[in-house]
């Protein structure tokens, strides 16, 4: 009788620490979802500014090869 109450109480433990774990992982999840998603929208505008830089960029070398096309 005395071990089928110990086996009760390790199992209900063990539920805890569980549970636990679980209640913990869930919320650092959640803030992680927090942190990337203000991450996101505080780079977005960079984001953008670089492949605007990156198109003029692609422009301008168009540009040259075509002068220097020409100038041949």
């Amino acid at each position: 009788m005395l071990l089928l109450w110990v086996w009760v109480v390790v199992v209900v433990l063990a539920l805890v620490v569980l549970g636990g774990l679980a209640y913990g992982l869930l919320g650092a999840f959640t803030r992680l979802q927090r942190e990337v998603q203000g991450a996101e929208q505080d780079l977005r505008p960079v984001l953008e500014q670089l492949q605007a830089a990156s198109v003029r960029a692609e422009a301008r070398a168009e540009a040259v090869a075509v002068r220097r096309a020409n100038s041949d």
